[in-house]
């Protein structure tokens, strides 16, 4: 079980909405944007997230890693962008890669001392990654980082984009 006082959640709707301490962006390799949860959270956040991510990371970043920018218009005080891997079949190493993006976030979130963090579902949209597969590796991940003593987080919440991704969610959280 988590730690007394974390709460592990499903919400349906615009992760941009959320006011929460940490983002998670689901983003590509360059960290400049682009499309699906990416490019609305580089346009909620304006246009001085785009210029901290060319200034702090102009190389872009690597599959699993954890970014941390400020969260500038967003109601976060901070977004961790994340690269989530490519799916290419499920045996290239992606439920691993999937399961770091998950737990460096978290690990970032608890080092900045924030104490909620909402998660898109990462590698779901253009990256491929089978929903089903993608929300198990999340619950477990998530679920296993909470039960570790000391991390201060006391809520992580799963955005899902659709009553699909929801109803997904929803029967993990209350079966795994």
């Amino acid at each position: 079980m988590p730690e007394p006082n974390t709460s592990i959640r499903p919400w349906q709707g615009d992760i941009t909405a959320l006011s929460v301490d940490v983002i998670v962006n689901a983003a590509n390799e360059s960290l400049q944007g682009g499309g699906g949860v990416d490019g609305a959270i580089h346009r909620g956040a304006g246009p001085a997230l785009l210029e901290e991510c060319r200034t702090r990371f102009p190389d872009g970043g690597f599959t699993g890693g954890a970014f941390i920018t400020a969260g500038h218009r967003l109601n976060a005080e901070w977004v961790i962008h994340t690269i989530g891997p490519r799916w290419k079949g499920g045996d290239r190493g992606e439920p691993e890669l999937l399961t770091d993006c998950y737990r460096n976030s978290l690990q970032a979130t608890a080092d900045l001392g924030a104490r909620t963090v909402a998660f898109p579902a990462i590698s779901t949209g253009i990256f491929g990654y089978p929903t089903e597969r993608a929300a198990l590796v999340a619950v477990h991940t998530v679920r296993g980082f909470l039960r570790e003593p000391g991390h201060g987080i006391e809520e992580v919440v799963l955005v899902a984009f659709d009553s699909r991704m929801m109803a997904i969610y929803q029967r993990l959280l209350e079966t795994e």
